[in-house]
């Protein structure tokens, strides 16, 4: 947990922490659907959208420009702890997921499989379905486990086969909150299908731990701004050597490599580095290395222990106030002592329905979300037989005093 003092820091860093400009004071546990946005972000961006230069002009701004995507472009391999391969931004993770797929699924060997999960996200889902059909691969998804609202890499072990040509991997469900161990997911495909091309979605865990995709061993990782600090409009997406030269779309005359259409919006760029500025100043609290990259890992390690500290708050009580798992009327999808949850809790309230569960949290200052039986969460809800949750999404800028606020207010709709 952080201390008092850094806690305050942290929060004073971020807009709107406590407080919406239309609704007021409230708690904001809808992190799921999009972090916080660093105040460093929205003044870098400001800046940049009034800059009417573009790259590649032999000018002092467009030589700026340059650099500062330059500089990006290994500010955000070090945040994903990678060296080789290329990182390029598009319109949004999910957009970003689609083309990554779909070069790897026309650009892989004909025939086979195409392995992906029932915990996925429909931007991995959809698109695998989509280029399966037109690309002649049979898509084979793997059942997620109810019970846990997890998958394992025993559960991929069952499923690959020599002919598994690509493989998709969530790093963490934005329905159930609960993460996969992408390292030993990889592990398992490859030990069967050592050349398949794999693609991780890493959108939902990236705020909320540290990222290592040199020691994934993968071929393509996406990640949403927005969900991550940043703003909205666009996504991260990093390749692999070997996949980026596959076919794909790109000018004519351009490197084999080349992925990015059109000018580059050099505000995506240089917000994200704020984003990785902010974690390295975050990680500079837990080790006095001067070494960049073990700050930022510090980093993600502080933030896990924080929202893990909460997540406990949340399901067994604090301060005398009653947790989740002692009100009866409460169902948490996933169970309450699970060791996969990564800063959330999707919910139920026998007798009450989940929109209705939302507007009362509202109705008391506490912001969430509720995730109906749709192509979003079906996957997740129609196993368990229910027809919609509420998310309540934390991340590491929330305090125990926010959680105990929740819980009064949850005693009182289960009462």
């Amino acid at each position: 947990m952080f201390n008092p003092q850094l806690l305050t820091e942290i929060r004073n860093r971020f807009h709107h922490v406590d407080n919406c400009p239309y609704q007021g004071k409230r708690v904001f546990f809808e992190n799921a659907g999009g972090s916080l946005t660093l105040k460093s972000v929205v003044e870098v961006n400001t800046h940049f959208a009034a800059i009417p230069d573009n790259q590649g002009r032999d000018n002092p701004a467009s030589h700026e420009l340059v650099r500062v995507i330059d500089k990006a472009r290994k500010d955000i391999k070090l945040f994903l702890g990678v060296d080789n391969g290329l990182v390029f931004v598009g319109e949004s993770g999910t957009e970003l997921l689609f083309r990554l797929v779909r070069t790897a699924i026309l650009g892989a060997e004909k025939g086979g499989e195409v392995l992906g999960s029932t915990l996925e996200h429909p931007a991995t889902v959809s698109a695998c379905q989509r280029w399966c059909e037109i690309g002649n691969k049979k898509y084979v998804s793997i059942p997620h486990n109810d019970d846990t609202a997890a998958i394992t890499p025993e559960d991929y072990e069952k499923y690959v086969t020599p002919n598994t040509r690509v493989a998709t991997i969530i790093q963490t469900s934005p329905v159930t909150g609960m993460g996969v161990d992408v390292k030993k997911v990889v592990e398992a495909i490859r030990s069967v299908s050592p050349d398949c091309y794999i693609i991780v979605d890493g959108i939902q865990h990236a705020a909320h731990g540290a990222l290592d995709l040199d020691d994934y061993n993968i071929d393509a990782f996406a990640v949403s701004a927005y969900k991550v600090f940043s703003k909205h409009n666009y996504g991260v997406a990093w390749v692999s050597p070997r996949l980026s030269v596959l076919p794909h779309d790109k000018l004519d005359g351009t490197a084999e490599d080349f992925w990015e259409l059109g000018t580059r919006d050099t505000s995506a760029f240089a917000t994200f580095s704020e984003v990785v500025n902010y974690l390295d100043w975050l990680g500079s609290h837990f080790t006095d290395s001067d070494d960049r990259r073990t700050r930022l890992v510090e980093a993600g390690k502080a933030m896990s222990k924080h929202e893990a500290t909460l997540v406990d708050a949340m399901c067994n009580g604090v301060h005398g106030q009653k947790g989740l798992k002692d009100m009866p009327r409460v169902f948490a999808i996933g169970g309450y002592d699970n060791p996969y949850r990564e800063g959330l809790v999707s919910l139920a309230v026998e007798g009450v329905p989940s929109a209705e569960v939302v507007t009362k949290l509202n109705e008391g200052g506490v912001r969430t979300h509720v995730r109906k039986n749709d192509y979003f969460s079906g996957n997740v809800l129609i196993p368990l037989g229910m027809e919609n949750c509420v998310r309540v999404s934390m991340c590491h800028y929330n305090t125990i005093e926010e959680v105990k606020l929740f819980l009064s207010l949850m005693e009182a709709i289960a009462d």
